[in-house]
């Protein structure tokens, strides 16, 4: 199979902090976080947010026999499309959900059970049907399959998150969200994580100018991104984790005024396929 064809990411929710729908938000989507990456026959989704729906039905009928689901973290808006993704309740299809930012002691399966109990969910995790989870370090390297590599990194965010890198014959796709920079200066790990990457997605949650109501949120700016990029040798961004406030009119001029910055810069929209 030709590689290019092979190793792609595909944006299922773009949206950061609670989901958006509604004639303001049509174009770029206001689904919250989930995005496929196919890599080498590997399939890999990063977090589970509302979009994990739409992209649990397609899997659904195609019914793999294994699905990584690899979460930055476990606020809502990145897990609350779990019990909504179908593939965990098929028999034939290996579900393997993992986290890394979890440092409190608590597994990642008991998050979850916390989460789909009642009073906040009438159907316990017991329903699944062939489900794994697992807990790792962030900065550890899986090795998903020969010639296929995931590698992870420490983000700055509340409660912890973690950023993932999928790297293929040469080729790289990074995601890092959420992660908030620090005010003035290069934050050299995720510099060296993303170094030479060809396409890193990336919490561009705020622009400079409200970046200061939002210290201490977790998130960053779509400004630092492109520093970051360039710094780092990045090859592409793509501009993601929007904020629930910026409707289509505001990301339209996002768009143009990163492009004018760092011409080829993307903001993610819902559905947008990209090959590194």
């Amino acid at each position: 199979m030709n590689e290019q064809v092979d190793f792609f990411i595909k944006f299922w929710g773009v949206r950061g902090s609670i989901a958006t729908p509604g004639r303001d938000t049509v174009r770029y989507g206001g689904n919250t976080t989930c995005l496929e990456i196919r890599c080498g026959g590997q399939l890999i989704v990063i977090d589970a947010g509302t979009g994990a729906r739409g992209l649990g039905m397609e899997l659904a009928a195609e019914k793999p026999d294994r699905a990584n689901v690899f979460l930055t973290h476990t606020h809502f808006d990145h897990v609350c499309g779990i019990p909504f993704f179908k593939p965990a309740y098929l028999a034939d299809t290996a579900v393997h959900f993992w986290a890394g930012h979890l440092t409190d002691g608590r597994t990642l399966k008991e998050v979850i059970c916390d989460m789909m109990i009642a009073p906040l969910f009438p159907v316990p995790i017991d329903v699944f049907s062939t489900s794994h989870f697992h807990d790792f370090e962030c900065a550890k390297l899986i090795e998903l399959a020969p010639g296929v590599t995931l590698n992870t990194c420490r983000l700055n965010h509340p409660n912890g998150a973690c950023g993932y890198r999928v790297d293929r014959a040469g080729k790289s796709i990074c995601v890092i969200t959420d992660t908030e920079h620090r005010a003035g200066e290069l934050d050299t790990t995720i510099a060296d994580f993303v170094h030479d990457t060809d396409i890193m997605v990336y919490d561009a949650t705020y622009t400079d100018e409200e970046y200061p109501q939002h210290v201490n949120w977790g998130h960053s700016t779509w400004q630092e991104a492109l520093k970051l990029a360039d710094a780092a040798g990045v090859k592409r961004v793509v501009l993601f984790h929007h904020d629930p406030h910026h409707d289509d009119a505001f990301m339209d001029r996002v768009a143009a005024d990163a492009e004018a910055a760092r011409p080829g810069t993307l903001v993610a929209m819902e559905g947008m396929v990209l090959h590194p």
